[in-house]
């Protein structure tokens, strides 16, 4: 095996453009389905950002408007003890 070969795939014929994934369409339900992913925690950011087709910031801030407006489904440890 020589430096430029990594097992049998050759580093010199790697396409680039194969390796450019389409961008996604940012839709409504697309930032829904991310935004819900994120409260769930069954999402990671880069995931949910990747996933409606906006960056990390634009995550970001999308995900703090939603949880302006959605209540918490959990219970503090502090409610549950009464305090």
């Amino acid at each position: 095996m020589t430096l430029l070969t990594l097992g049998k795939m050759n580093l010199l014929k790697i396409n680039k453009y194969e390796l450019f994934e389409a961008p996604v369409k940012t839709t409504p339900q697309n930032v829904k389905e991310a935004n819900e992913a994120l409260f769930n925690c069954t999402m990671t950011l880069p995931a949910a950002a990747k996933h409606c087709g906006m960056t990390q910031k634009e995550m970001k801030m999308t995900f703090l408007e939603y949880l302006k407006y959605h209540p918490r489904t959990y219970v503090s440890e502090s409610q549950q003890n009464g305090d």
